[in-house]
Formats: structure tokens, sequence, C-alpha cells
């Protein structure tokens, strides 16, 4: 029986190397496929309107820096492929664009990995798991009991351009008066100016949002059928979609993207600025 278990655990241990030597052998050939495709340095846009997913953190000296958990992994997944990084930051719809003519390499902006979306480009392996929720502001609550009860012509309700919330808000109130707005700090704007009944906001987002603005109330989980955060890749990218792929659950297997995420909250509580600098000004 000893010499039965001493075999076993050999050949679990056997596997386990094999498996370790087949990864570190496939990042080595996609490492040097890269050096052709992506030469030394990867292109990610982002939306920094999208605390905690990015967002710009004020620093003691009062200057803005790009944070946020996807920042986080954006960096670790250059670093893993061995490359440097360049971050451009634009609006959401903006990132969009930019992925579907290939001029940006990824894009980290908590895209949900949409049909429509593959048609123009291609996205990882889901690393992080979130949710929708349908907000309102205090005192408004009473006015919807129900999710169905927001989709009445009488409702303003708002939605971010190009998101999957303005897909949502188009599915779950079409008959409302359906605001689309550039930036989340829109609709929390507008939703504190009463100038909008509710809105459909990212949950992690949302909950953001609210650390400093408790007059925000998450009513209502909305339904949506591909919950879960993926980077939008470069279409036809296919070696650089595996590295991407192999860092993402390296990131999930060694701890590093809950890290990622619980500095992001902690980042976001503090003084920040969400939008672009330009903007901020």
């Amino acid at each position: 029986m000893k010499k039965l278990l001493a075999l076993i655990l050999c050949v679990i241990l056997a596997l386990g190397t094999i498996a370790v030597i087949g990864e570190t052998s496939d990042l080595e050939q996609i490492k040097a496929n890269l050096e052709t495709v992506v030469p030394g340095k990867l292109t990610v846009a982002t939306s920094p309107d999208f605390a905690p997913y990015e967002f710009y953190a004020i620093g003691e000296d009062e200057k803005p820096t790009l944070a946020g958990f996807d920042i986080a992994l954006a960096q670790y997944v250059a670093d893993y492929l061995g490359l440097e990084i360049e971050i451009i930051a634009i609006d959401f719809d903006g990132v969009l664009a930019e992925l579907a003519s290939g001029n940006v390499d990824l894009g980290f902006a908590g895209l949900s990995p949409t049909e429509k979306r593959k048609e123009v480009m291609d996205f990882s392996d889901v690393y992080y798991f979130g949710g929708q929720s349908f907000v309102c502001i205090q005192g408004q609550e009473d006015k919807f009991p129900t999710l169905e009860a927001a989709n009445n012509p009488a409702y303003s309700i708002g939605a971010q351009n190009a998101s999957i919330q303005q897909e949502l808000a188009t599915t779950h109130t079409p008959d409302a008066n359906i605001v689309i707005l550039q930036k989340v700090t829109d609709i929390i704007a507008e939703l504190l100016g009463q100038k909008l009944e509710g809105a459909f906001i990212e949950t992690a987002v949302a909950a953001n949002y609210q650390v400093n603005y408790p007059e925000l109330v998450l009513l209502h989980k909305v339904p949506y059928d591909s919950e879960g955060s993926a980077v939008g890749v470069k279409k036809g990218s296919e070696n650089l979609l595996k590295g991407v792929n192999l860092a993402i659950n390296q990131a999930l297997s060694d701890g590093s993207m809950d890290k990622f995420v619980a500095e992001a909250n902690e980042l976001s509580a503090g003084k920040i600025i969400e939008g672009l600098i330009e903007e901020n000004k």
C-alpha cells in the first residue's frame, strides 16, 4: 500500500512538473512570436471614469496617477509578457473604436464580452465577475418597487454611451426616456441634480460612488447573461490573446488579482479624478 501511495504521489508530481514546463514553454514561444507583432511595447486603451476599474488617484503631491485594478492588471500582463506598456486614456466609446480599428493592442475598461463586440475584437478569459444594477437617489425608491416599474415614459433613465448599460436600458426600459451620457460621472451628476429618476450602472462602480455619495441607492439587480469583465484584444492577435490569458490565469491563481481589487477599492475611496485629465482642469 505504501509503495502504491508513493507511486501515485510521484505521478502527481510528475504531471505537475510537466504542466509547469508546458506553460513555461508556451510563454517563451508566445514572447518570441510577439517580438514581430508587438515590438517591445503594449498599447492599452482605457477609460478612467470607471472606479474602481480605472480612475486617477490624487497623491500627496496633488498629482494624478492612473489607478484601478484594470490598470494594475494591465501592468501585470505587460510585465508577464516582458513588454513595456503605453496606456492611452480616452472616452469609453473611444476604447471600443480604437480596438475595432486595430489602433491599440488591448482594451482594459471593464469590458463585457458580448457577441456584437466579438465581431470586431477578441476577448480574453473573464478576470472579474461583477453585476449590473439599477440605481436611483434616496427618496425615489417608491417609484421603482420593481425594475419593470422603471419602464415608464414619465421617467428619464440614464446609461453610458456604447456600454452594456445602454443595452440594458433599451432592453428593460424601452418606453422610458433613455438618456445616453458620455461618462458615468455625468450620470451621477444628473441623478444628484434630479434630472434623472434612475440609471443603469455596473454594480462595483455604483457601490464605489455610493461611498462618496451615500444618497445613491443600488435598488435592483439587473439580469444579465454575460456578467464579468474581460480584456479586449485586437482582432486576430492569436499569440497576444494566448499570452494575456496565461497572465490572467496566473494573476488569479497567485492572488494578485485579489490584491489589485482591494488596493483599487481603498484608493478610490480617497481623493480621485474620474474622467479625462484635460476635462478636469
